[in-house]
C-alpha cells in the first residue's frame, strides 16, 4: 500500500506536458532546494494534480469561463459563492486562474479548517498550494507575497447548501471585507454555475455531520464523491476597491459586503440566464 502513491505520482507525470510545465513555470512560485515554498506546496506535485484537474475542467465539465481579464497584477481576493458539497468549484475557479487566465496563476483557496484534519486530503491540498482558511495565512500572503487568494464567505453554509437554496446567497461573514480592508487589497467577485447540480443534497444531515465530526453530511441522490458531468460557468466581475479602516464597526463593514454579495449574486443571475442546458453548451 506505501508504494500506490510513488506509483500513482509516476504514473501522473508521465502526462504532464510542455503546456502544464510552461504555464506553472509562469507562476513564478518561488520555492527551496527541496522544491517547497515556503506554505508546502509543491510545483511538480501540482503539475501531476493538474493532469486530473485539466481534463476534469475542459472535458468532463468543459467549463467555460467569462471576465478573466478583470483580474489586476498583484495581490487580489477572489470572492464567490460555494456550492457543490466537495470543494468541485473552488477547483475549477483555481483551474480556470492557471490554465485560462494570462498570465496563469496559483490561486490559493482559503479552505475549511476540517479538511486539514482528514489523512492525505491535508497533505494533497499543502502540496497544491492551498491553506487552511486562517486570518493569518490569508493576511501573511495578500501583504508579503501580493498573492491571490480565494475566499468563501458564506463558509460551510455554501458548501454544505441543500437544494432548496440552490444558487442563493446565503450571507457573507465580514471577515474577507476586513482583511481586504486592512491590506488594500481589490475584491474580484465571481459567479459559478453547475455546482449546485453537480451533487445536489437534500439534506446537511447534521446529526450524522456531528457523529462524523464533519460541518455537514449531504444527503444526495447522486453517487459521491462522484459529481454529475454537469456544464460549469464561471463568470468574473470588475474589481472592487474598498476604503475605510479594518476595525470599523459591523454596520460600517456590513455596508460594504452587502455590495459584494449584490455584485456575486448579480453575477450568478446573469450566468442562470445564459444557460441554456444544464449538461449542454
Amino acid at each position: 500500500m506505501p508504494s500506490l502513491l510513488p506509483d500513482f505520482s509516476a504514473f501522473l507525470e508521465r502526462f504532464v506536458d510542455d503546456e502544464l510545465r510552461q504555464r506553472v513555470d509562469r507562476m513564478g512560485l518561488l520555492v527551496n532546494e527541496f522544491g517547497y515554498d515556503r506554505w508546502g506546496g509543491s510545483p511538480a506535485s501540482a503539475m501531476r494534480v493538474m493532469v486530473i484537474v485539466r481534463w476534469l475542467y475542459r472535458n468532463y465539465f468543459r467549463v467555460e469561463t467569462s471576465g478573466l481579464e478583470h483580474l489586476p497584477p498583484g495581490r487580489v481576493m477572489v470572492v464567490g459563492n460555494h456550492s457543490a458539497q466537495l470543494a468541485y468549484d473552488g477547483m475549477l475557479v483555481a483551474a480556470a486562474v492557471a490554465l485560462d487566465a494570462e498570465p496563469p496563476r496559483m490561486l490559493r483557496a482559503m479552505i475549511e479548517h476540517f479538511f486539514a484534519n482528514v489523512p492525505l486530503v491535508s497533505i494533497l491540498m499543502t502540496r497544491v498550494g492551498q491553506l487552511t482558511g486562517t486570518p493569518e495565512n490569508a493576511e501573511r500572503l495578500l501583504a508579503e507575497e501580493d498573492a491571490a487568494i480565494m475566499v468563501f464567505p458564506e463558509g460551510h453554509r455554501g458548501g454544505g447548501r441543500v437544494w432548496r437554496d440552490r444558487y442563493k446567497v446565503l450571507g457573507f461573514g465580514q471577515g474577507f471585507m476586513r482583511l481586504a480592508l486592512k491590506t488594500d487589497t481589490p475584491i474580484v467577485p465571481f459567479g459559478f454555475i453547475g455546482g449546485e447540480e453537480m451533487c445536489a443534497s437534500l439534506s446537511r444531515m447534521e446529526p450524522l455531520a456531528k457523529l462524523m465530526g464533519t460541518p455537514y453530511a449531504p444527503l444526495s441522490p447522486t453517487i459521491l464523491p462522484l459529481p454529475l458531468p454537469v456544464k460549469a460557468y464561471i463568470h468574473f466581475g470588475e474589481p472592487m476597491h474598498f476604503e475605510g479602516a479594518s476595525d470599523d464597526e459591523d454596520e460600517v463593514i456590513a455596508k460594504k459586503v452587502r455590495q459584494v454579495e449584490k455584485a456575486v449574486a448579480g453575477l450568478i443571475a446573469k450566468g442562470l440566464k445564459q444557460r441554456r442546458s444544464i449538461f449542454f453548451g
